[in-house]
């Protein structure tokens, strides 16, 4: 049976914002709906230039045979500051100060909103450049990772601190870590990652950089190519950190048995 415009355009939508970075054949929809691919290719010129205006992302059409649309989500620079800003003011809150001068994320970590936008902002960043996987390590970085990972529409790996039996054959790491100076092992199953692979690293926290440094080491072990590194929030206290090109969207830092809290350095690296 036919559908509708109006229903068309719903549905589509629904599957567009579900499958990030696919393409999609226009056959797929004209079948789907018993439609006129001319007519698919009116709904898509409606929903490309909707998603536009709102700033949900871009619509991609790739002509020919072989070809489709394919959608591509961002965020735009006045809603990535508007976010971060509301994160910033979430952790000046000085019930946030642990013991040891740690800092307690884990509420704005659970949330599924907060996370959303995390992914959002760092997809916008690699909008245009090749990912195969997204790589953090156990525990906190699990749904940052995830995030991400979601709307890049590419695998997460799991870098752990102990060898899970469950993984296999381990490529084992050496590395120093930023808050206690030990030396300290990661591992990841062999099965992750394939050579050649564009590894995109993110974390919730970076102090001294030693769990980053091990994780690029990882990269560096699997003959991958590390495309880039994100961090939610960073520390402005340490120095000599042995990683390179990052990006942030908040420093925090516990001072006093209060917090200190600004934008990172998103903005000059995303937008």
């Amino acid at each position: 049976m036919k559908v509708r415009r109006s229903d068309r355009l719903i549905d589509m939508t629904r599957y567009l914002l579900e499958r990030p970075h696919t393409l999609v054949p226009l056959t797929f929809f004209s079948e789907r709906y018993e439609s006129a691919k001319s007519s698919i290719s009116e709904d898509l010129t409606i929903l490309k230039r909707t998603f536009q205006d709102r700033g949900t992302g871009l619509l991609e059409t790739i002509p020919g045979a072989a070809g489709g649309t394919r959608f591509l989500p961002y965020i735009l620079k006045e809603e990535a500051t508007e976010f971060v800003d509301e994160m910033t003011e979430q952790m000046k809150s000085s019930d946030r100060y642990l013991p040891g001068g740690y800092v307690y994320m884990s509420d704005l970590l659970g949330d599924p909103e907060t996370l959303r936008q995390i992914g959002r902002v760092f997809a916008t960043q690699y909008l245009n450049q090749k990912v195969d996987a997204v790589m953090t390590i156990a525990t906190k970085g699990v749904p940052i990772a995830q995030a991400v990972a979601t709307l890049l529409d590419v695998p997460f790996v799991i870098v752990r601190h102990d060898t899970e039996i469950t993984e296999g054959s381990t490529v084992n790491v050496n590395y120093v870590s930023g808050s206690s100076e030990r030396i300290e092992k990661m591992s990841l199953s062999k099965r992750s990652l394939k050579k050649g692979a564009n590894v995109l690293i993110v974390d919730d926290y970076m102090r001294g950089g030693g769990t980053i440094s091990g994780m690029i080491s990882m990269v560096e072990e699997f003959e991958a190519n590390l495309i880039g590194v994100g961090v939610v929030a960073e520390s402005t206290r340490s120095e000599n950190r042995g990683v390179g090109d990052y990006t942030s969207l908040m420093t925090v830092d516990a001072e006093n048995n209060g917090i200190r809290a600004k934008r990172g350095n998103f903005l000059e690296k995303v937008f």
